[in-house]
């Protein structure tokens, strides 16, 4: 079965970093867009970052020249370096992979992220 795994959720002080990890088995790996969302209490889910099969990738605003997304498609893995860290961007990070043309979608459990002093 497919399984995406994330880990490396923490609690850090603003100004701080992280970089979270989502280990996937069950896919081949390379052919999967990856992506990154949160959802912080009582909010939506969005979209964080993506990560194409050609390693293109897409930030939403609140995050661009601060994180970078990046996939080692040997280890089946896609991170996320998440620098100059702010407390707005406290939420659950959640791993997604996705296959826009067999409409097949597939999401880990989720890593917390609070950044706070």
């Amino acid at each position: 079965q497919v399984q995406l795994v994330e880990s490396g959720g923490d609690l850090v002080q603003p100004g701080g970093s992280l970089r979270l990890s989502c280990a996937a088995s069950g896919i081949v790996f390379s052919v999967w867009t990856m992506g990154w969302y949160r959802q912080a209490p009582g909010k939506q889910r969005e979209l964080v970052a993506s990560i194409s099969t050609s390693g293109s990738t897409n930030y939403a605003d609140s995050v661009a020249g601060r994180l970078t997304i990046s996939r080692d498609n040997a280890k089946n893995t896609v991170y996320l370096q998440m620098n100059s860290l702010k407390p707005e961007d406290t939420a659950m990070y959640f791993c997604n992979a996705q296959r826009v043309i067999l409409k097949r979608s597939f999401w880990g459990q989720g890593t917390q992220v609070a950044v706070s002093s």
